[in-house]
């Protein structure tokens, strides 16, 4: 049986950059339509980035070398 291929790593590096120390950080979701029904404190921490969990991590990096 043949193994699924793995996505580009072009929308790896679009969606993901590593830190300094070495974590790998991403955008939010659910910040880009029906903000009205949000309230200001989540649209505003919704603006921010955050890092990606460790089950992720190790694929991610992978990608982005």
């Amino acid at each position: 049986m043949k193994k699924t291929k793995l996505h580009s790593k072009g929308t790896i590096k679009k969606r993901f950059k590593k830190t300094g120390s070495g974590k790998v950080k991403r955008f939010r979701a659910y910040h880009s339509h029906k903000l009205f029904s949000k309230s200001s404190k989540r649209k505003r921490i919704l603006r921010k980035s955050t890092v990606i969990g460790k089950a992720d991590e190790k694929r991610v990096k992978a990608f982005l070398q």
